[in-house]
């Protein structure tokens, strides 16, 4: 489907403007004239800047706004006031994003297309079930599982943050103080033997080089790592699939990203279909739910099975898109009628599965930053301490 940019007349003579999306002109033409519009003009709208940046809202945020939205649109308060409404709930940009969806719906356009016009701020699945909603299949209950989707997210985020916490402050707090020894404790150190002129033990040396390598030359080895993390920023960005692929090849990150990323497209397959989205629609949603390009990727040569009659469950295990035990859920389900519900029970137990490994991975990770800074603070010490024992009296 396209965008198309329409001018029409309403019955007391106000003409609207807008996007709306078809497969032609004509189509479009016809949607407006259903809504009781009377086009003016019908155009294909250009294709948005790909490299645009939204800004970064909380899942959290957003599942309060939907939440609002959902219980008003389900009160049957009509679409714009609970629009309206809604918006001294969202502040910051994501209060402008919703004041500008109020505006394009005002004029005509669907709420799933003025959503789609705010360049990522809202996300493909957040879309998918607000569309599948207008469909038929009620925009009540698909506000409802749009806000339950982000507060599943933003769950699942915090988790990882707080599972991350420690260690990352460990290894900042580390870094910090050996750059303290290095550049200023150090230094002192060889000011005080410079002046007795005695031959120093070989670990007192390779600390000196490397104190004085840092102080000479860190601006310079700081901006290269700089210009280095910019640069693997880009070379990742632009091959983010080759990218992702390689991590999920890792022993220990691999299974872990692999688990998050089917809990993602589970849950997204699982609320898109409960709404009677079509599969083939539902997987090119969850591809873009999935935050794997390794993983999209298998989503979506997955849907050219099923276009073909294929089961969904096949087509996922034929593509290695999910972990053997949410396909299992997946099979079982298509089996039974009960598709839907059995991927959000895959859904759940694969997040819990991911947070069991990454705690598994942090319980790892936190002795061995431990002892490697230690090991850096007793070289150190061992290094002063023998230069201080091989000192003789003058």
């Amino acid at each position: 489907m396209s965008a198309f940019r329409y001018q029409a007349a309403r019955d007391d003579g106000a003409l609207v403007r807008g996007v709306i999306e078809s497969t032609s002109t004509s189509d479009a033409a016809a949607v407006l004239s259903a809504r009781g519009l009377y086009p003016v003009s019908v155009e294909e709208s250009p294709t948005p800047d790909t490299w645009h940046l939204s800004p970064r809202i909380s899942a959290q945020h957003l599942a309060t706004v939907f939440q609002s939205l959902a219980s008003l649109v389900e009160a049957g308060v009509p679409l714009e006031k609970a629009l309206r409404a809604t918006q001294p709930l969202a502040t910051g940009k994501l209060g402008e994003a919703l004041e500008r969806v109020g505006a394009r719906v005002r004029e005509g356009a669907s709420l799933g297309t003025a959503l789609a016009q705010e360049h990522g701020l809202f996300s493909g699945v957040t879309v998918g079930l607000v569309r599948a909603g207008e469909r038929g299949v009620g925009l009540d209950r698909a506000l409802q599982q749009a806000a339950l989707q982000l507060e599943r997210e933003a769950e699942t985020v915090a988790k990882l943050r707080a599972a991350l916490a420690y260690p990352m402050l460990l290894a900042v707090v580390g870094t910090i103080s050996a750059g303290v020894i290095m550049l200023f404790v150090v230094p002192r150190f060889v000011a005080l033997l410079s002046d007795l002129g005695q031959a120093l033990p070989v670990a007192t040396r390779i600390l000196i080089g490397v104190s004085a390598t840092a102080r000479r030359f860190g601006l310079v080895i700081g901006a290269g790592a700089c210009i280095g993390t910019v640069a693997g920023t880009r070379l990742i960005a632009a091959r983010r699939a080759v990218w992702h692929g390689w991590l999920l090849s890792l022993p220990v990150v691999g299974p872990i990203r692999h688990a998050l990323a089917t809990a993602r497209a589970c849950r997204t397959l699982s609320a898109l279909l409960g709404t009677g989205t079509p599969a083939l629609a539902a997987l090119q949603i969850a591809r873009d739910a999935a935050g794997d390009e390794a993983v999209g990727a298998r989503l979506d040569a997955a849907r050219s099975p099923v276009a073909e009659g294929g089961a969904l469950s096949n087509a996922l295990e034929a593509t290695g898109a999910m972990t053997p035990g949410a396909l299992q859920l997946a099979r079982i389900g298509e089996g039974s009628g009960r598709l839907a519900p059995l991927l959000a029970k895959a859904a759940e137990l694969e997040e819990r599965e991911a947070e069991r490994r990454l705690k598994t991975l942090v319980t790892f990770v936190e002795p061995a930053l431990i002892l490697m800074f230690a090991a850096l603070v007793a070289f150190v010490a061992a290094a002063l301490l023998q230069a201080v024992y091989s000192l003789r009296p003058g």
